[in-house]
């Protein structure tokens, strides 16, 4: 027979630990696990307007979910019995170290997100020893975030080829003023994508409230305190717009951009060149005789032409074709750590965030990105372990392989 005791206070004290019933904000960060976690958190914190403009996508959404679904179908390939007691995730991109191999992309009207917008996600980078990537479309000016990182940190500005070129090299010197020593130029977007969640919201920039927003802003009552308490929103390179998105965005964007007009912009910027929205590898060729220093292989995040092709898909055949002559950066759906792993090992150097950083933003500020940038590097330390790998440079395409569910027919 088991004997049986009623247990004491004190045997049942170390086996009770409760939470306090709401919780602030360090602790619902600490307890995010993952990306999605951050997303979650994030969605109930923002109005739907703002949180609808980063989660989604063009038209059907399908460029973004096939990106996704391609880093779910990688099939890693581990060695056993490697000292990975140590592990290095520095890297060299264009020419400088990056603690990891990880960046922050640019994204537009990011104060409408969280009002500490650029600031925060430039804080977080430095602090992490990766780049952060201003937009044109950014609500921070150029010179605002240089002074809040500080001459150590490496800021890349984004450069969209406006219909009106003096404004657009006007930024181009502002950014060479401030110390930023990578212009990214984004050539994805001859026109806006059709991203019918914002149509539908009729999301405007600054957000109105609508019927729907005031019932929302019942929900968000601290994001609309932060909003209407703090600077109005205002885009640091160009003129308060009061229209919607899709049409401030086709006042801007000039569709005669062509290979002359980057070929300008190489000679009037005094550092490196990174072009952003490659999608082919004819394109890819032609920018490596053209002499910028890199391409980031990119769908715009699914946010420009639906159906476009998967970035990760494109990877392989353009590292064979370009890869020696400049570097290889990849963005679009990358949510894990993994999913940086396995980018850099079919030949990526360095990857981009965007939706991710967003997340850690709306979900917590400052700190929330802090903490989706731990959330990646954590995972892909991880996996580099379970893969048998002690740096980022050992990642070769031996350790992974590209199932393509979307490979199309010849």
């Amino acid at each position: 027979m088991t004997e049986r005791r009623i247990p004491k206070p004190r045997d049942l004290a170390p086996l009770l630990k409760f939470d306090r019933p709401f919780g602030g904000r360090d602790r619902k960060l600490a307890r995010a696990q993952t990306i999605w976690d951050l997303r979650e958190l994030a969605r109930k914190r923002t109005p739907k307007v703002a949180f609808d403009y980063t989660d989604g996508a063009a038209d059907a959404e399908l460029s973004l979910a096939r990106a996704r679904q391609a880093f779910r179908d990688i099939e890693f390939r581990p060695e056993i019995l490697r000292n990975v007691a140590d592990t290095d995730t520095a890297v060299t991109v264009l020419g400088e170290q990056a603690r990891l191999p990880f960046g922050i992309a640019p994204t537009g009207f990011t104060r409408m997100m969280h009002t500490a917008g650029e600031i925060a996600g430039a804080r977080a980078a430095q602090r992490a020893g990766i780049p952060f990537t201003l937009s044109t479309m950014g609500t921070t000016a150029i010179e605002d975030v240089a002074a809040a990182t500080g001459s150590g940190a490496r800021n890349w500005f984004q450069l969209y080829m406006w219909k009106d070129r003096d404004r657009s090299i006007a930024l181009v010197e502002r950014a060479a003023k401030a110390g930023f020593d990578t212009l990214v130029v984004t050539v994805d977007v001859p026109v806006a994508g059709n991203r019918l969640r914002d149509v539908r919201n009729g999301m405007t920039v600054p957000p109105s409230i609508t019927v729907t927003g005031a019932l929302d802003a019942l929900r968000k009552p601290w994001w609309w305190w932060d909003f209407l308490t703090t600077e109005p929103l205002a885009f640091a390179s160009l003129d308060r717009w009061s229209g919607t998105v899709a049409e401030l965005l086709d006042s801007m964007f000039d569709p005669t951009v062509d290979f002359d007009d980057l070929a300008w912009v190489r000679e009037q910027w005094p550092g490196r060149v990174l072009v952003k929205g490659v999608q082919t590898v004819a394109d890819a060729k032609r920018l490596a005789g053209l002499g910028v220093d890199g391409i980031v292989l990119s769908n715009h995040g699914g946010r420009q032409l639906d159906r476009a092709p998967v970035p990760l898909h494109l990877l392989p055949q353009v590292v064979r074709e370009v890869g020696d002559d400049l570097e290889i950066h990849l963005d679009t759906g990358i949510l894990h750590g993994a999913d940086i792993a396995a980018a850099l090992a079919l030949g990526a150097r360095f990857t981009l965030i965007g939706r991710a950083y967003l997340y850690g933003l709306m979900a917590g500020g400052e700190a929330g990105v802090d903490r989706a940038i731990e959330i990646l590097r954590t995972q892909l330390v991880r996996t580099m372990r379970l893969l048998g790998v002690g740096s980022v440079e050992e990642l070769e395409p031996r350790h992974v392989h590209l199932m393509e569910r979307f490979r199309p027919l010849e």
